[in-house]
């Protein structure tokens, strides 16, 4: 089978973008992982599959598959990417709503190329998480791997735990990371932040995701970031996240029912073809 894609990045936070909605090609696990795998196909953090809405307010929808084939519920960095892609493939803006899972967001294409996005609203509950534990706090405190580790965790369309540290440049990230990932509080998998504060307007990130690794950038993890630093009193509502990759602006009023917004580019790379 040779399938068409795109290549496009989010603040290096990379896709591979199949365009499935004429048709489903019916990829497996391990043809997604061949896609995603940097040697051996085009490579790629995570594979982003166009296709036909089911809520009739949404223009498409979006599936996004980790590189190791997994799946995974959201990506912020992505959807502007298909907001992007749709454009270019004759979409009208300023607004395109775009179906995820079993919700609709809404997406402003902004002048310069960046894109505003609705992310929804975050969820503190333990099972909308899903996280392992009795009752809801700010703060959750465990021993991982021999030391107390001190995380935030929420739901922004996935799973994350977000732990400041002093450094972003010196935090743990290779080794901590999977050790959050596979401490058993975490049912459906989670995506490890480590949040640098430099002022109340301003941090560091790096995210190690779930099926994936550290990657450049974390669209739902600067959300999550934000989200988290706000409950700690932290943060203001307006906030300049810097990634690997790049920076992202976050704005939430800190209000649970009021959804998290987040502006950044999206970017094209190159198109073509693969032979699965």
């Amino acid at each position: 089978m040779r399938l068409p894609f795109v290549k496009m990045h989010g603040l290096g936070n990379d896709f591979v973008v199949i365009d499935a909605r004429a048709a489903d090609p019916g990829l497996t696990r391990a043809q997604f992982a061949q896609i995603a795998d940097r040697r051996r196909g085009v490579g790629c953090d995570q594979v982003l599959l166009l296709e036909p809405a089911r809520d009739a307010r949404a223009l498409a929808r979006y599936r996004v598959v980790n590189a190791d084939g997994s799946p995974a519920e959201h990506c912020g960095n992505g959807v502007r990417c298909i907001a992007r892609y749709l454009e270019r493939s004759g979409a009208r803006g300023p607004l395109l709503d775009i179906e995820i899972g079993d919700a609709v967001y809404t997406l402003e294409l902004l002048a310069g190329g960046d894109v505003r996005v609705d992310m929804g609203t975050p969820r503190f509950e333990p099972p909308a998480i899903p996280l392992d534990v009795a009752a809801a706090q700010a703060r959750y405190v465990r021993d991982i791997d021999g030391r107390e580790v001190v995380f935030g965790a929420v739901s922004m369309g996935n799973p994350h735990a977000v732990i400041e540290v002093p450094d972003v440049a010196a935090a743990p990230v290779a080794t901590l990371g999977p050790a959050v990932q596979g401490c058993g509080l975490f049912p459906a998998g989670v995506n490890v932040g480590f949040m640098q504060v430099d002022a109340p307007g301003a941090v560091r990130l790096r995210v190690y995701e779930r099926g994936a690794g550290e990657t450049e950038a974390c669209g739902t993890g600067a959300c999550a970031a934000v989200v988290i630093g706000r409950r700690w009193g932290r943060l203001d509502a307006r906030v300049e996240v810097t990634l690997r990759g790049g920076r992202l602006v976050i704005e939430w009023d800190g209000d649970p029912t009021h959804p998290v917004w987040m502006t950044g580019p999206a970017t094209f790379v190159f198109e073509g073809s693969i032979d699965l």
